[in-house]
């Protein structure tokens, strides 16, 4: 018995290395091992069939926003197969201000992404989150179809997101009755006071069109950098913005009338009660397309331009799913994804328009460009108080 021991000590120690080497090898998308299933059980999967990357995606916003990802994620999944986005919806209105609360609260305490890996939202939480430091700085050698975006709207960012889809407040007209639309702010006013009662703009604060004609009148003669210009000093300035907005109400429609939320004015628009609206454009054309307007109701932008600008897409920096939220990004900016979200959001598309074909081109020329980001933070709330006051109540 005494001669079998050494041959037995070999062979345990053989079996013992075979398993240690078996554990080390299935690295997954990140170099992690997956070589467990989902409770935990050991597999014998062999790497190449390992489970996919599984990361958390949040976003906010009306229906069709989620329409438009429960449309792409399975158009991504089907091609690439070791991903998993897992969407998890807010739906607008219930408040997405806690989601980002809870990606900085996780950063803070040292714990990670929060199981938040990728976030959607507009500017402003973009600014924050690049003041807080939660969000990756992103580049082209990881995402290579962020060559395609315009490299100004990068700056804007810093690279700290990824802005996947624009729109715009442009003027929506009938060109049965206008044939020669104004094209810049001067012309606009001067064309309200020619024509008494054929413009319309909504209560700023119950819709973004009201609220970019508003801005866009106050800051006419100010210093372009303060439409990204949050200090309260701005408002000193405002005065003649608010006296022009205060000598329009008797020209506007029904002698000083402003319909509530944007499809208050739409509404006139395609009753024909009014010839020249601020609208966003997505409405205008979600609205041209199903009927609701007709196709002789047009669109423009001006100079300078009414408030606009992008959606975006933000990579927690905290997440370690990074590569394949990076997968994922890269699908979402490419012509096949945008023209999806130029299909069912009737938005710009987030790369520049020479990538897409030349009938998307040709949707949006002299509309997706010339708009600009206003980033005035709370002052938006201080336009809306003093323009009930002074505006609204004459």
């Amino acid at each position: 018995m005494r001669s079998k021991k050494p041959w037995l000590t070999l062979l345990s120690t053989a079996l013992l290395s075979m398993t240690l080497l078996a554990g080390c090898g299935g690295a997954g998308i990140n170099g992690a091992a997956s070589n467990t299933g989902a409770q935990g059980e050991s597999t014998t999967t062999p790497a190449t069939a390992n489970a996919p990357v599984k990361f958390n995606f949040y976003f906010t916003g009306s229906q069709n926003v989620k329409d438009l990802w429960d449309t792409l994620i399975p158009m991504f999944e089907k091609q690439n197969n070791q991903v998993d986005v897992n969407p998890v919806y807010i739906p607008s209105g219930t408040g997405a201000q806690p989601t980002y609360d809870r990606i900085l609260a996780a950063k803070q305490a040292g714990k990670g992404s929060g199981d938040i890996d990728l976030y959607e939202d507009g500017i402003g939480v973009v600014s924050q989150g690049t003041k807080d430091g939660v969000w990756q700085q992103l580049d082209s050698n990881a995402i290579p179809n962020l060559a395609k975006v315009n490299p100004d709207t990068m700056k804007d960012v810093d690279n700290y997101a990824i802005p996947y889809r624009s729109s715009a407040v442009v003027l929506a007209y009938d060109s049965t009755k206008i044939s020669n639309p104004p094209k810049t702010l001067d012309e606009l006013l001067a064309w309200i006071k020619a024509n008494p009662g054929q413009f319309a703009y909504n209560d700023p604060s119950t819709g973004g069109a009201g609220s970019s004609f508003v801005h866009t009148v106050i800051y006419k003669d100010l210093p372009e950098e303060d439409i990204h210009n949050s200090d309260p000093s701005v408002m000193a300035k405002w005065d003649p913005g608010f006296q022009t907005l205060k000598e329009l109400g008797q020209y506007v429609y029904g002698d000083g009338i402003y319909p509530k939320k944007n499809q208050g004015t739409l509404d006139l628009l395609m009753n024909g009660e009014v010839s020249l609206i601020p609208a966003w454009s997505d409405m205008v054309l979600q609205q041209i397309n199903e009927g609701l307007l007709p196709d002789t109701i047009k669109m423009q932008q001006i100079t300078p331009g009414f408030n606009g600008g992008p959606t975006y897409l933000m990579v927690n920096g905290e997440s370690d799913k990074k590569e394949a939220i990076y997968q994922f990004l890269d699908f979402v900016l490419s012509p096949e994804a945008q023209n999806v979200i130029v299909e069912k959001m009737n938005g710009f598309p987030g790369i520049e328009l020479s990538n897409m074909p030349q009938e998307t081109q040709d949707k949006f020329k002299g509309v997706a460009e010339g708009f600009r980001t206003f980033n005035i933070g709370d002052l938006g709330t201080e336009i809306n108080k003093r323009w009930q006051s002074e505006v609204a109540a004459q």
